[in-house]
């Protein structure tokens, strides 16, 4: 079954590429802390770099919210290693860069593109317990932008805190919520 919000992510273990060096990821990695799994198709593309580049370029706020990135392809750590090496843009990353060659992990969240071997442009947001609180997927030539992202973790992450409040269309943090109710219904 492909991944979807309320389940749990599947377990894997990946090679990956941080900080210089080749690690090993697991499920187990991501339990007791939030996380984006970001996938996009490939190395060395067009849209690509510029999202990673903007997650890189945010990566600060992401880590003050306790969130931690992993960026996904079906690419090995090995191509993963050589683009930072080789890119100024994939260069600036000290996220978790997880290669994907068997495509296990792709498949796992149901964003394996049929027939070609590329993830499709899928991001998800796990929280604490592994389980999926969102996600999105965009054709091809939609690049994503990490702004978005940080309010909607924000969301998720004061309605994780706040049970009994849900965030209206574009909040942000510190605005007003909604306690669903009855006497909601109809005033809104």
């Amino acid at each position: 079954m492909p991944a979807n919000v309320n389940s749990t992510i599947l377990p894997f273990t990946a090679q990956a590429y941080k900080a210089g060096k080749f690690v090993t990821v697991s499920d187990a990695d991501v339990k007791g802390k939030w996380s984006v799994f970001f996938f996009y198709p490939a190395d060395f593309t067009f849209v690509c770099p510029t999202e990673l580049e903007d997650l890189a370029d945010n990566y600060a706020q992401f880590q003050k919210l306790g969130v931690e990135i992993y960026s996904v392809s079906t690419d090995t750590h090995f191509s993963h290693k050589a683009w930072h090496d080789s890119s100024p843009a994939i260069g600036k990353i000290e996220y978790t860069m997880i290669g994907d060659p068997s495509g296990e992990i792709t498949n796992n969240f149901g964003v394996m593109r049929a027939g070609q071997g590329l993830a499709d442009r899928g991001t998800f947001l796990v929280d604490p317990e592994g389980v999926i609180q969102f996600m999105e997927v965009t054709a091809e030539g939609i690049g994503r932008n990490a702004m978005e992202l940080l309010r909607k973790i924000r969301a998720a992450q004061y309605v994780a805190a706040h049970p009994g409040e849900v965030c209206p269309a574009k909040w942000e943090e510190g605005e007003k919520t909604l306690a669903p109710s009855l006497d909601l219904v109809g005033k809104i």
